[in-house]
């Protein structure tokens, strides 16, 4: 850290992203990406031609992603922000919402904490139920923000959409963001909420149901008021956020949703098929929506089985929270994938 960095931002603790080592080959399960390419749509969009192109500017309106989304999702375009991944629509919103503080779990996305740590937001995590469910009722009448992942991005549970709109309904004089990066994978959406309430915002992903991880590509519904507030901190820091490949990625791959919906059904077959399997190995397993399963064995500590299957060429995600160090979070890879994971936990356990 040097000297000139404002006093305010020197205990800042910044987001840890999954780590990405390049000493050899891995199995990768510790980010939550797709283990499927794009769709042939998307490859063919990102043309020749189209990178000839990267001379000039996007469109920082991203007119036909807009209009693409919108329609996808039976919405208006004045109800549709695109960004350069879902964390900045987070990220705007902790900076624009959240001037009464804010409120979310105690297990979640640990974006939540730094970004409002980021922006002097007081915030309070709130504690889960034993089996690290949420229990929606803490939230009615929070008197501040609420930041909800719907599924839960550590844990994968997932509240019910009308567990979802009591919340909102007891909050009208403060924003509900609703973080949907993993809804595509078994949880309810919200987006038909964002027509009937002015005060709740959807946010969602490409990266994860989509494939499209690398492109950076996130976006939210919401009230059309809203979204403008949206907009107008875009084009307060950097109005050209989504490249023009990003943006082609984009409508490319609405085109081609049947592909995604089959990946994301082998998905969760998968899912099933590997919670099962690690039940019966004597793990406890969340019922996870995600593309991921939380699990924690009684023969063996979290930590030590991160690195073992580290040594092994797998990655998982282990987290250093009290409540979960005793767990690794598991990313759904291939059928082949999982496979080798299985294969490698019967080995460790003792």
């Amino acid at each position: 850290m040097s000297r000139f960095l404002a006093s305010r931002l020197a205990s800042l603790e910044a987001y840890v992203p999954g780590e990405q080592p390049q000493d050899q080959p891995y199995i990768k399960l510790n980010t939550n990406e797709s283990p499927f390419p794009p769709s042939p749509g998307v490859i063919k969009a990102i043309s020749q031609t189209e990178t000839s192109r990267l001379n000039l500017y996007s469109d920082p309106e991203s007119k036909r992603l807009v209009e693409a989304l919108a329609a996808h999702y039976g919405v208006g375009a004045d109800n549709v922000f695109v960004s350069n991944g879902s964390d900045d629509i987070l990220n705007f919103c902790f900076w624009g919402f959240c001037q009464d503080g804010a409120v979310f779990p105690e297990i979640s996305y640990g974006f939540y904490e730094v970004f409002a740590n980021l922006h002097g937001v007081p915030f309070e995590k709130l504690p889960m139920n034993p089996d690290f469910s949420i229990d929606p009722l803490a939230y009615h009448n929070a008197g501040r923000a609420v930041v909800l992942a719907n599924p839960n991005a550590q844990t994968g549970l997932a509240l019910s959409l009308s567990a979802i709109e009591g919340i909102v309904r007891s909050n009208p004089a403060h924003v509900v963001v609703v973080d949907e990066a993993y809804v595509d994978f078994g949880g309810e959406s919200a987006v038909e909420l964002t027509k009937r309430y002015d005060n709740l915002i959807v946010a969602m992903t490409f990266s994860k149901s989509r494939s499209l991880a690398g492109a950076r590509l996130g976006f939210a519904i919401g009230p059309a008021e809203l979204i403008a507030d949206l907009k107008k901190l875009q084009y307060s820091t950097n109005p050209y956020n989504l490249n023009r490949l990003t943006q082609l990625a984009g409508i490319a791959a609405l085109e081609d949703q049947d592909y995604y919906d089959k990946a994301s059904q082998r998905i969760q077959a998968t899912r099933h098929r590997v919670r099962q399997a690690l039940l019966q190995l004597g793990f406890t397993c969340t019922d996870s929506r995600s593309n991921f399963v939380l699990a924690s064995s009684p023969r063996i500590a979290g930590g030590v089985l991160y690195q073992k299957l580290k040594e092994r060429g797998i990655l998982v995600r282990h987290f250093s929270d009290p409540r979960i160090e005793n767990y690794v979070r598991i990313t759904i890879g291939t059928d082949a994938q999982m496979d080798a994971l299985l294969e490698a936990v019967r080995a460790l356990l003792p």
